[in-house]
């Protein structure tokens, strides 16, 4: 069987999943093991990283590869005799800005197969129920999307009153109790759910110790995105279109990507009943809102008047971020007042001193290897931060870069020097991406 031959019939399995959860809303559905065979695990493998960091068992997969129908049958056949045992995932810590980090879990190739193949399942049922503000880890759908949606709704609404919310360690707190509460709701497959509890269940590798919460699922891990969605839909999603929206006097609107979230209610006393209660929602499912970090903000549209000579900065609106991005008020090339998105200062500060580290570390390095590298980030800089309104940004970062990159090979070992002139001579030949929009969605 081809690839092409594969595809289709995984996509034609799930689409019939699918199609049973969108018939039977609000059913639980008690069969949906059989369908992860090992075509379906040959396409989880498919679509997992293979140049990832490995696990705790050290297999790459390249090692995997070599035998890789006999690992994907004895894999399927292990998770549905319930003989499977998660292994300990991986625990790391990654820079987050300010000297801080966060902790990321690293599970084995082949645990990573598996919950790529039970994500896929959840996904083809909880795509029939999850609301339209949820925009994280979803198909067809992207950070991009919510960044669009959080723009439209403020201009629509001429401006608004912003709840900008900060979920204390989400991802550590997570209920394990809760979610098999929410899970029961719409998944009561005996093999499926018995797997999701041995990988909440499994232990925590950091520094030689190995540990086993009670709570949280670790950030990394392949099924933890659908498992966070699942808990959010209840939590907040559908409690918020349900329950809040009706009760509201204006508009208000909700996006959610991941547990990244923004409220934005058209009038302040629609905001002043919605924090009363907000906490005390989250407090029910032993989450907690972030005291300094969840802000309110009055993100109210600039008067039609020229800036006064006598004017304070605090005349002019707050900003908030969300998703790596500043959100502000400012002029259309027309004259009009419209919301603007740019490069979050703190991230292009935190991209740029990453960029220099990397020419530190590999000035020496072939220079067709450092230009396909620094290609290779400039690109993935501008598929993301490349909408309309952040070209200053992003131009910003470009000639960062290339000073970066210059400096660096300067200092390399004598007789090798790179100075200005010479380095714009290597850019000719060896050209770095210029500053492009990616994203032309806004107007």
């Amino acid at each position: 069987m081809n690839r092409t031959q594969r595809q289709v019939i995984v996509s034609t399995r799930l689409g019939k999943i699918a199609e049973v959860a969108r018939n039977h809303p609000g059913e639980a559905l008690t069969t949906l093991s059989h369908h992860i065979d090992v075509e379906l695990l040959y396409e989880a493998w498919r679509r997992t990283r293979k140049n990832g960091a490995v696990g705790i068992d050290g297999q790459t997969a390249a090692e995997y590869k070599q035998d890789l129908y006999e690992n994907l049958k004895a894999l399927c056949d292990r998770f549905h005799q319930g003989t499977y045992r998660a292994p300990a995932v991986r625990r790391v810590h990654i820079p987050k800005g300010k000297g801080k980090t966060r902790p990321i879990g690293i599970p084995t190739l082949e645990d990573k197969i598996l919950q790529r193949a039970v994500a896929m399942v959840l996904d083809a049922v909880y795509e029939q129920d999850f609301e339209d503000c949820s925009y994280g880890f979803r198909p067809e759908r992207s950070a991009h999307d919510a960044l669009t949606q959080v723009r439209d709704s403020l201009m629509s609404m001429k401006g608004g009153y912003v709840i900008d919310m900060d979920i204390s360690a989400f991802f550590d707190s997570l209920s394990h109790a809760k979610l098999r509460e929410f899970l029961d709701h719409r998944v009561r497959d005996g093999v499926i759910r018995r797997m999701i509890d041995k990988w909440l269940k499994a232990g925590i590798s950091e520094d030689g110790k190995l540990r086993f919460p009670e709570e949280g699922t670790p950030q990394g891990g392949v099924v933890s995105p659908i498992l966070a969605n699942v808990f959010l839909h209840h939590v907040l999603d559908k409690w918020f279109v349900d329950d809040v929206q009706p009760r509201m006097c204006g508009r208000t609107t909700l996006t959610r990507f991941a547990d990244d979230a923004i409220i934005i209610c058209e009038r302040e006393d629609d905001l002043q009943r919605i924090m009363q209660v907000l906490s005390k929602r989250f407090a029910r499912f032993s989450l907690k809102l972030h005291p300094d970090k969840t802000k309110v903000i009055a993100f109210q549209r600039p008067p039609y008047r020229k800036p006064q000579e006598g004017d304070e900065p605090d005349d002019r609106p707050d900003t908030f971020n969300f998703l790596g991005f500043t959100h502000f008020w400012a002029r259309s090339r027309r004259g009009y007042w419209v919301v603007k998105q740019k490069t979050m200062s703190s991230r292009l500060s935190r991209g740029i001193v990453s960029i220099g580290e990397w020419c530190r570390n590999h000035r020496h390095r072939p220079i067709t290897e450092q230009h396909r590298m620094l290609k290779r980030k400039l690109r993935g800089h501008y598929n993301y931060y490349g909408i309309i309104g952040n070209s200053r940004s992003i131009a910003d970062y470009y000639h960062q870069v290339k000073r970066l990159w210059q400096k660096w090979l300067n200092r390399r070992a004598q007789g090798r020097h790179m100075p200005w002139d010479k380095f714009n001579l290597l850019l000719r030949r060896y050209p770095l991406p210029l500053p492009r929009i990616m994203h032309e969605a806004q107007t």
